[in-house]
């Protein structure tokens, strides 16, 4: 079940309950399949979808040493890219995590690499990265929390050009039941408020508004949606917006190891469209494997 945290590892994260409850467990968009296994210090993980009329997927392989706080993961994706990931956690100095993520596609030569620290202590979490092949760009955010009130921003600062590319900030309040934030983003230019409620042990809701200032249609979008455990197994998800798109999500443990999710999403605006433009009803399925 999902609780709010006090205080959140990014300040993206404020406001995670709301955005978990409505934007996962929804596999109408894609078949996807997942299977995790690990032996002793090793891990594997196949996973792939046909995500856009295409097959994707990847292969993970992942080295973890909790005792010398050392972890890397190795992955190779369909599309021919490679990717890589050191991180080294509590060595350098206590509550500090530095990690470093490169990538290569060797077909069209290109390559990426970052440098990302982050530093959490009680009612603080601190992160920087620099991406060196990216303007170099370097970005911060922090998160303070103090009984319960989060706030929290972001900056993007490009070394080249010598300016702020972007900046954002976020506030909210959690408590063991409820979370509430609201968030300025894209240079303040998008305003989004969300909130949720853990109703009872079985019974999750949740709302989020987004306004855009800069858009052309106007308006605020609004989404609402709740999710219910039938038993500690299964549990269904619903959710609906303002243009009248209804989604519906089951998700069930068949046995330990392995989990089925169903999606379905429904236009009600285009029930009575004999041939609806585009894709207006949507189904899918997850199935994950883990051993």
């Amino acid at each position: 079940m999902s609780l709010p945290q006090p205080v959140p590892p990014s300040w993206k994260d404020l406001g995670k309950s709301s955005n978990d409850l409505l934007g996962k467990d929804y596999p109408f968009s894609t078949t996807s399949l997942e299977i995790k296994t690990k032996a002793n210090d090793v891990s594997f993980k196949v996973a792939g979808n046909n995500s856009g009329g295409a097959i994707i997927g990847d292969l993970e392989a992942k080295y973890g040493n909790k005792k010398h706080g050392f972890t890397l993961t190795n992955t190779w994706t369909t599309a021919n890219v490679l990717k890589s990931q050191i991180e080294l956690e509590n060595q350098i100095a206590k509550g500090l995590k530095v990690d470093i993520l490169s990538s290569l596609a060797p077909e069209k030569g290109t390559k990426t690499a970052a440098i990302n620290a982050a530093f959490k202590q009680s009612g603080l979490h601190t992160r920087a990265a620099l991406d060196i092949f990216k303007g170099p760009t370097f970005t911060a955010d922090a998160v303070v929390g103090r009984d319960g009130f989060l706030l929290g921003a972001e900056t993007a600062y490009d070394v080249t050009e010598g300016n702020i590319t972007r900046y954002a900030a976020a506030i909210g309040y959690n408590a063991p039941e409820y979370a509430v934030t609201i968030h300025g983003l894209n240079n303040l230019r998008t305003f989004s408020a969300s909130y949720y409620h853990r109703v009872s042990p079985d019974v999750e809701a949740g709302a989020k508004a987004v306004y855009d200032s800069k858009a052309t249609t106007g308006g605020v979008a609004l989404e609402v949606g709740t999710k219910v455990y039938l038993d500690p197994a299964a549990f269904v998800k619903a959710k609906i917006n303002n243009v009248g798109v209804i989604a519906l999500g089951y998700t069930q443990a068949l046995r330990p190891g392995v989990k089925l999710g169903l999606g379905l999403a429904v236009d009600t605006q285009k029930l009575n469209q004999v041939s609806p433009s585009g894709p207006a009803h949507k189904v899918g399925a997850s199935f994950v494997f883990d051993s």
